[in-house]
């Protein structure tokens, strides 16, 4: 499969799968968060998902895939870094903030750095209309969350700080995608890249949070395990997708792609969870889905 995936970088077919993988991570990353910020601490429900898909990994990476490359190790180190922090900010904000006004923030703000970031790394070249494409994206994402922000009472005295470091947040979330971009191409096997990822980065978040896990009582560790199991499937194939995205074309078009997750965390909310969205919130998401489709037709 490597060497079928490595056939498609640069071609037209490879553009039309990198286009389905984007799409399919968006979906699933909107998932990923509803599962890190539901009923449980977000700082356990992380840790749960990162162990999960750590042990999940380790055989892979140890047994199956081809072994990394002496090079690749200073750029894992460089991938745990920047997933620390970007994990750390993340956990603060969930504490701190509505899910319904912080991730749009977040989700927002990282086409515009991640694009930017290409540019600079990879030399990607966005046109006018695919610069407008991107605005118009990024507007409706936060004009989402500035709706919610109006309308949603929850958390409201800890929500300044909450919003800044969703800011801070999608920031790093540009950082880690360029940055894994270029770690999944330094290498000859992209599987290599994603087995040793998740084994490397599902070790912090559970380190930390050891004292909060000895707080809790039997039935609330075992519901988190569940969740953590699910979370680190859907974490294989949300961050997965993306990075092979991000291998097999533009990896600014696949970040913006991505952040359509916005709708469907929205859609998800309404089909699935049953809550109200009004017009205005369908408005928003005509936008977003608009901006992408213009990112798209104009590249």
């Amino acid at each position: 499969m490597s060497d079928w995936l490595r056939s498609l970088e640069g071609t037209a077919a490879g553009h039309d799968a990198a286009l389905a993988l984007a799409l399919l991570a968006a979906v699933l990353h909107a998932l990923f968060g509803a599962l890190q910020k539901g009923r449980h601490d977000p700082w356990l429900s992380r840790a749960a998902i990162d162990g999960s898909y750590a042990l999940i990994a380790a055989p892979f990476a140890l047994f199956v895939v081809p072994w990394p490359e002496p090079h690749m190790w200073p750029i894992f180190a460089g991938a745990f870094a920047i997933h620390a922090v970007y994990k750390l900010l993340q956990a603060m904000t969930y504490s701190r903030g509505a899910f319904t006004v912080v991730y749009p923030v977040v989700r927002g703000t990282g086409p515009l750095f991640t694009v930017t970031f290409a540019g600079f790394v990879f030399g990607e070249q966005f046109t006018a209309g695919q610069w407008a494409g991107v605005a118009l994206l990024s507007g409706g994402i936060l004009g989402l969350a500035l709706w919610n922000l109006v309308h949603i009472r929850a958390q409201r005295d800890t929500m300044i700080p909450a919003l800044w470091l969703a800011f801070a947040t999608g920031g790093f979330v540009a950082l880690y995608t360029t940055y894994d971009a270029y770690g999944i191409r330094a290498t000859a096997d992209p599987f290599t890249f994603l087995a040793w990822f998740f084994l490397i980065d599902g070790v912090l978040m559970p380190v930390l949070t050891v004292r909060r896990w000895c707080r809790l009582p039997r039935p609330e560790i075992t519901a988190l395990l569940q969740r953590g199991v699910l979370g680190a499937f859907v974490a294989y194939f949300s961050f997965g997708s993306v990075m092979m995205a991000t291998r097999l074309d533009k990896v600014g078009e696949a970040a913006v792609l991505r952040e359509t997750s916005t709708v469907f965390a929205a859609l998800i909310g309404w089909l699935v969870l049953g809550e109200k969205v009004g017009r205005v919130q369908f408005a928003l998401m005509a936008l977003i889905a608009a901006g992408a489709v213009i990112v798209e037709v104009m590249g």
